[in-house]
């Protein structure tokens, strides 16, 4: 039965877009010369490579300024890729590894949850850098709601609030009971 292998963009531009792996050598990074080409700025132009080995792929780093990381483990070297491994390039770009075994004889189709496939050759140009913004809400009312309040200028308001109130007190105590010279012994008319 021979299997066939994937990469699931999970977060990123493109998320639930399918990369199906068919090469020896395929190249991800920012580049549209790449095999998976992600338009991300975290994203070297040249950031990782999957190379075929053995029925298998193997995924090494390319000197790339954010890193890939694997199930989050940084790579320093080459890893064999198990299915279900989680790829990870910088902080943003998610991808899952799967295997998929195909037997050509089968008789019954099932039918699995439909995402978009993309093969190497026919790959869209990716959107342009400010048609991506990560995850930042696109809706400004959206982007408050999460936001929390710094206690600090609250604080100091109520404090300066409360000490001009103290002073009126005191200063209304001071002249409707006529103890102006009680409490200010230097003003001399006393």
């Amino acid at each position: 039965m021979p299997s066939q292998f994937q990469l699931t963009m999970r977060s990123g531009p493109n998320p639930d877009t399918v990369f199906e792996l068919d090469g020896d050598q395929i190249s991800i990074g920012r580049d549209s010369s790449n095999e998976i080409p992600v338009n991300d700025a975290e994203i070297s132009r040249r950031h990782s490579r999957l190379s075929s080995q053995g029925g298998k792929y193997v995924l090494e780093d390319l000197g790339s300024t954010n890193g890939t990381f694997v199930n989050g483990q940084r790579l320093t070297g080459q890893h064999v890729l198990k299915s279900g491994d989680v790829i990870s390039l910088g902080e943003q770009i998610v991808f899952v590894y799967e295997a998929i075994d195909s037997d050509p004889g089968a008789t019954v189709v099932t039918k699995k949850k439909k995402k978009p496939v993309v093969s190497r050759s026919a790959a869209t140009p990716p959107p342009a850098p400010q048609d991506y913004a990560g995850d930042v809400p696109e809706d400004p009312a959206e982007a408050g709601s999460g936001k929390k309040l710094n206690p600090v200028p609250i604080a100091i308001i109520i404090g300066a609030v409360v000490l001009v109130c103290a002073c009126i007190g005191f200063f209304w105590y001071v002249d409707s009971n006529f103890l102006w010279c009680t409490f200010f012994t230097f003003l001399g008319g006393c």
